[in-house]
């Protein structure tokens, strides 16, 4: 999951569950709550600072080594908690805002690391969960890395609670964020579309009414201003809990289908499974792979036609390829690889091997595939250079 959409989601939980009001019950929060708020954000967002090292490091390897590690560990939570709980009642106290208690706040730590950890492990990417005690990486393969219908559940109720705050400007503000966010579904549309997913037009127009919804009718006889703060947010949680579930429920068919296919293929499993493709919970593709190769079914959990798939053989020599998955680096690229296949290639003039993450070959024309690790050989099959693929092909 993606960053910004851990924060949103943050900070729904902590409205959710510290919005405190003060001798004003119309419009004023304890400034208590505020810094609440402003831990489970912190929190929620915290376990990406892992990025870091890639950067500092220079290692192409980085992300596969250490995004998703300790940072984003069940058995570390308890000293992040601690660390960022302590961390903001210091700057609170710096710039003169009245922390809630520390036990307040290491609850508000621990609930929005806690989130962090579930929302990442719930996509296909693969979460260090029990680091540094083991490196196993668990994916559920339930949402999408960037899954934009998430990041509006858990950031739309918070707009529309602003939007209705103020009475005297709610007709105004509530014009400006529906015009904004109509504008922002445009806009996820044609990014969608240029990656080879693209949708049709009436989910704008659907989205465009939900958050028209949202924002103009609670204007009627200013309703919208006597809605708490807390219960925009808790209304989001609900909504969010609920497109979770029907990701799941949608996980699990199309699993079924996959190994259905598989049974009547007569297909002989090395691993397999689904994983959620763009634009809805009601695409989804399923990954299978053999001693020979991989297969990819590209199911819509909608239509009762027969299953769409391509194979994709493994077209590298045994010789070249034992050579490669040799490397250091190319064993933790498989290590971390559930879907791996192994092409061989010419690249600049020389025989190359790519091993690919079926999980991350999306339709972007002639670019190179996310995540795809390359051995160079010279004439004499001799490793010259490997590492990350950069290069056109």
């Amino acid at each position: 999951m993606d960053t910004f959409t851990h924060a949103f989601a943050g900070a729904l939980l902590g409205k959710g569950f510290f919005s405190r009001r003060g001798p004003n019950p119309e419009t004023e929060y304890l400034p208590q709550a505020r810094v609440a708020i402003f831990a489970t954000t912190i929190a929620s967002a915290f376990p990406d600072s892992d990025f870091l090292h890639g950067i500092l490091s220079h290692d192409d390897m980085a992300v596969l080594k250490y995004h998703r590690y300790v940072t984003h560990s069940i058995v570390m939570m308890p000293l992040w908690a601690i660390l960022v709980a302590w961390l903001v009642r210091w700057v609170a106290r710096r710039v003169g805002a009245a922390p809630p208690s520390y036990w307040i706040l290491l609850l508000a730590s621990v609930m929005g690391i806690a989130s962090h950890i579930f929302l990442d492990l719930i996509t296909s990417f693969g979460t260090m969960v029990w680091s540094p005690v083991s490196r196993a990486r668990p994916a559920w393969d339930i949402l999408l890395l960037i899954d934009f219908t998430m990041t509006a559940l858990v950031l739309v109720p918070q707009v529309a609670a602003w939007v209705h705050r103020d009475p005297a400007r709610a007709a105004r503000r509530a014009s400006r964020m529906w015009a904004f966010f109509t504008l922002l579904a445009l806009a996820v549309r044609w990014f969608t579309t240029t990656l080879g997913f693209p949708f049709s037009w009436w989910v704008v127009v659907v989205a465009s009414a939900v958050f028209a919804c949202l924002f103009f009718i609670p204007l009627r006889g200013k309703r919208g201003s006597r809605i708490r703060r807390s219960t925009w947010a808790r209304a989001g949680l609900i909504a969010t809990s609920g497109y979770l579930f029907l990701c799941t429920g949608a996980h699990f068919v199309a699993l079924a289908r996959l190994k259905e296919f598989a049974a009547k293929q007569k297909i002989s499993a090395q691993s397999m499974g689904v994983m959620p493709m763009p634009p809805s919970l009601l695409y989804w593709d399923g990954l299978i792979r053999t001693e020979k190769g991989a297969y990819s079914l590209h199911e819509n959990l909608l239509s009762s036609e027969a299953v769409e798939y391509d194979f994709y053989p493994d077209s590298a020599p045994a010789g070249l390829l034992d050579s490669a998955r040799k490397l250091p680096d190319a064993q933790t690229y498989l290590w971390f690889a559930r879907f791996p296949i192994y092409t061989l290639r010419r690249v600049n003039g020389a025989d190359a091997i790519e091993i690919k993450d079926l999980r991350f070959m999306m339709r972007l024309g002639a670019r190179t595939p996310s995540f795809t690790f390359r051995v160079t050989f010279n004439s004499a099959g001799i490793v010259v250079q490997h590492g990350m693929a950069r290069g056109a092909r």
